[in-house]
Formats: C-alpha cells, structure tokens, sequence
C-alpha cells in the first residue's frame, strides 16, 4: 500500500509508489548499487507519469520545484515542457526539481544518455494530445515511447545492453504496456483515454459506450481476448533475454516476462471481462510463472 502523498515532501510521495506497482522496482536480491539506479530511475519515471495523469501530490510543491507559477500549476503541458527542461540539466547543469538531482549520479555513473527519458516525457505529452489509437501500429509507436525506454534503462543500469536485449526487451515492455491498458480499460475510459485500437473495435462491433458498461459483453469479451493474445505473443518473443543473462538479473527479467503473463492468464480467468476492475494474478500463479520463465517454458 502507497502512503497517501504530502505537501511536504513530493520526493518521498513518489518513490513510496514503488510498492504498489504491478512489477519489481529495486527488489532486494539486486546488489545495491542497482537498487540505487533503479530507484533513481523509477522516481523519474514515475513522476513524469504522475504529471501526465494529474497525479501529483496536493499543494503544488513539485510546480514550485520546477519553476511553475501558480496560475500554471494544473496545466499538465506546461509542467511537462518544464520537466523536460530540468531533466535535461541533469546532463549539463543542476536540476532543480530532487528527484531529478537524485538522477544526477545514476546517469554519470551509467553513462546514461536523454533519449530514453525524453521518449517517456513525450509519451505523457502525447497522452494530453492523443487519447484514441486508430490502429494497432500506432499503438506499438506510443508503446515505443511509453514503455520501452523502460527496459533499455533497465539494461543500461545493469551494463547488459546489447542489440538484440535490447529488441528483446522492447517486446516485453509493448507487451506489459497492452496487458496494463487491457486491465485499465475502465480507469483509462475514466480519463477519456482509450488505448483498444479503433480499428479492432470496429472489427468486433465495439462502442465506445460498451466500454462504460458494468459488465463486458461478449464483443468486448472478444476483443480483449485478442489483444491479451497479441500482448502473449510479444511475451514469447521477447522470453529469449531472460536466458541471455546471469545471476540476479536474470531473475528481475524472469519477474517481468512471468508478471506478464500471469497478467494475462488473471485476465483470461476472468473471461476477459475487465470492466468491474483490473483482473489481477495471485502470488502463487505469479511464482509459478517464474518458474516456468526461469526453465524457459511457458
């Protein structure tokens, strides 16, 4: 359970999100100078996201640390265009905003460059712009942006990038990205955002307005077990790099692929019916798709 966010200190309001995230931040069998990194990285990722949603902690203190006037507080382009400008001082100056400095050490260390924590800003960016998805290729070019500089951060903290992890790991990343988006249909609705391509709907007789139903009919139920397949697929497909690594991070990875899919098997265990809420996997199905992922099955 996340603590509700304070005032006082939006760096801690946000980091303490980790623990309810769907998928291991910094897990404890890291060595700790990963932990470190990924935290890092986690706190950036999550704050842009937080921005983009209007998720911010109450009383403006993350507008007043970069820089927004008052009157600007709400408009979520402007402190993403703001965001933007401090993280690009973590490259070359001093950020204002904490978490951002917390970045500062990781990035040297790491020798991590701005591409992958611009693709995640313009991600949220477009989120403001761009609320329906037409088909499902201009799902996966949001997806390049929204989720899979995620992985590539992951690689890069750990020194493990290559060209084919990193192709890898962009399939695992699309994939979890689909598989979130089929569990918030609701929630996404909510903000006027749908993520189920236009294209899809049309072609198993969706409206928008079955979207908002209390229960999935059976088109919607069809065309969420489509894109749950689809999200699978890409699963299998990027599998492969968690045999391409050692030691402990060879059980993270395991940990995403296996999330994953367990996600999917919860949303097939409910009929693919993701209306009344996120369909969410139990421990033991999680633990046993490790397993699986570990020995290269599933």
């Amino acid at each position: 359970m996340t603590r509700t966010p304070t005032a006082r200190d939006p760096e801690r309001a946000t980091l303490d999100k980790a623990a309810g995230e769907n998928f291991p931040v910094a897990p404890f069998f890291l060595p700790r100078a990963w932990r470190v990194d990924l935290m890092a990285v986690y706190g950036f990722a999550r704050l842009v996201d937080d921005i983009g949603d209007g998720d911010l902690a109450p009383g403006g203190a993350d507008a007043r640390l970069l820089g927004v006037s008052p009157g600007e507080a709400e408009d979520r382009l402007v402190l993403l265009d703001a965001f933007e400008a401090d993280l690009l001082r973590v490259f070359d100056g001093t950020p204002r905003h904490p978490l951002l400095r917390r970045l500062q050490p990781t990035v040297r260390r790491r020798s991590l460059t701005p591409e992958p924590f611009l693709g995640l800003i313009a991600a949220n960016r477009q989120d403001q712009l761009v609320t329906r998805y037409e088909t499902y290729d201009d799902l996966l070019a949001y997806c390049e942006l929204s989720a899979n500089p995620v992985g590539r951060l992951v690689l890069a903290v750990t020194g493990t990038s290559t060209p084919e992890r990193i192709r890898r790991s962009d399939a695992v990343c699309t994939a979890l990205q689909i598989v979130e988006h089929l569990q918030d249909v609701r929630e996404d609705l909510g903000r006027d955002r749908i993520y189920l391509p236009a294209a899809d709907m049309k072609r198993f007789h969706v409206q928008e307005s079955d979207l908002a139903a209390p229960t999935a009919g059976a088109s919607v139920r069809a065309l969420v077990a489509y894109e749950a397949e689809r999200a699978h697929g890409l699963l299998n497909e990027g599998a492969p790099l968690v045999g391409s690594v050692h030691g402990r991070l060879k059980l993270l990875l395991a940990g995403f692929v296996a999330g994953g899919r367990a996600a999917v098997h919860a949303i097939a265990a409910a009929e693919y019916d993701v209306l009344p809420g996120p369909p969410k996997p139990g421990k033991t199905r999680l633990l046993r798709e490790v397993g699986l992922t570990l020995r290269g099955e599933g």
